[in-house]
């Protein structure tokens, strides 16, 4: 596949949405996280979900005009009702009261309630850091991942994303599934006809199994990450996004297989942490590039180069998508010539 200029796609991105009746500024926010995501070489949480948040948005089941609103606030936290607007919309705008906040609080909590999948948490937690803060982001998602011994799912994947930036030597940004594996990539060997690795999946008896077709059937789970400690992580943020919001929690939140007019009911939770207000201003990068720096120099082992920061790789892709544009995998070309023909968008030149 050739490269796709990653202005070309966020324009397309944009169009798609104006044609589901999103506003201007919202589709250029949501083409923002989803395009950067893309650059990142994450195929799995970027335009690949668009077509499931179009035919919701012409559903209804995600409001096209939908506007994220302050319920409660004080200085140092506040609680938002998403409005059933595009997880995207409703994320960026908790993220940036979140830093507002810790600019002169120096930490600051913002729960979501009332939202939809909100695609990478690692942009909202690269929010912060950009700003030269500490940046955390988490959400519920449908259950679908079991617990040790358990035979049925237990909680959502969950993810967990922490940035951090250092003067000189890049951000650290770690973005993780509390599952062994994001679903996503269980779908992308089913799509392609292969098996995945035993330690992925449990079926309905408990036992592992390396068919991912039982996984759409709802008839296998996703294990959770490291066993237990996944299981406790993914049970931290449930609380903290679903419980502490006043939202949906575990089977509250809607599947992807549900009706696109049902609302989907995702809980979010965004802590954003000010090092200034801690160390004074200007110190924190230094102190990270002293960190990153010894991490780098530890001795590796034969064909390593050095020890690779959380997000290094995700930055190195984006530099090169930058320069040359992005090459999709074939599964996710698809989904835009799909895309484009349901809304009834001009083919892009990228498409042709």
């Amino acid at each position: 596949m050739k490269p796709v200029p990653i202005a070309e796609l966020r324009a397309f991105v944009i169009q798609v949405l104006e044609r589901c009746e999103v506003s201007r500024p919202d589709a250029e926010t949501t083409a923002d996280v989803l395009c950067t995501t893309d650059s990142w070489g994450v195929f799995t949480h970027g335009t690949k979900f668009l077509g499931d948040y179009t035919r919701r948005l012409r559903a209804k089941g995600v409001n096209p005009r939908g506007v994220p609103r302050i319920e409660n606030s004080g200085p140092a936290w506040a609680s938002i009702d998403g409005d059933c607007a595009l997880g995207m919309v409703t994320a960026v705008f908790a993220m940036k009261q979140a830093i507002a906040k810790a600019t002169t609080s120096g930490i600051a909590l913002v729960t979501v309630r009332n939202s939809y999948h909100f695609g990478a948490a690692g942009y909202y937690a690269w929010m912060a850091a950009a700003e030269g803060q500490f940046g955390i982001a988490v959400a519920n998602a449908i259950p679908s991942v079991s617990a040790p011994g358990s035979r049925g799912p237990v909680l959502g994947s969950n993810p967990f994303a922490f940035a951090a930036a250092s003067a000189h030597e890049g951000n650290m940004v770690l973005d993780i599934s509390t599952a062994s594996v994001a679903g996503g990539k269980v779908m992308v060997a089913a799509a392609e006809g292969k098996t995945v690795p035993s330690h992925w999946l449990v079926d309905s008896a408990g036992k592992p199994t390396t068919d991912p077709n039982l996984f759409l059937k709802l008839e296998a789970f996703l294990t959770p990450m490291a066993e237990h400690k996944g299981y406790g992580l993914a049970l931290m943020i449930e609380i903290l996004s679903g419980a502490l919001s006043g939202g949906a929690m575990r089977n509250g939140i809607g599947r992807f297989v549900d009706p696109p007019s049902k609302p989907s009911n995702y809980s979010h939770a965004f802590l954003a942490i000010n090092p200034a207000v801690f160390l004074g201003e200007n110190v924190i990068g230094g102190r990270l590039d002293e960190l990153f720096g010894a991490i780098r120099k530890v001795p590796t082992a034969s064909g390593v180069d050095h020890i690779m920061l959380p997000g290094e790789i995700e930055r190195a892709k984006q530099e090169k998508a930058l320069a040359a544009g992005i090459v999709f995998p074939p599964d996710v070309t698809e989904v835009h010539r799909a895309i484009a023909a349901e809304v009834g968008c001009p083919i892009p030149d990228f498409l042709k």
